[in-house]
């Protein structure tokens, strides 16, 4: 993903708001580490579609 583009982006959750960082087919929260995927490219960035975070993911 574009640096310039990711780096206008936040984390929709409204208690967080934190940067994101591209994870190759999720954009992660670099505060509450939620995961939001990507389809076909584009961030589906929508709280209740959100993965949870990598170490509470069975």
């Amino acid at each position: 993903m574009d640096a310039a583009f990711l780096s206008l982006l936040a984390c929709p959750e409204a208690t967080c708001r934190a940067p994101l960082a591209d994870g190759g087919d999720a954009l992660t929260c670099t505060g509450c580490g939620r995961r939001y995927p990507l389809v076909d490219g584009i961030p589906v960035l929508i709280v209740e579609e959100a993965l949870p975070p990598e170490s509470a993911a069975p």
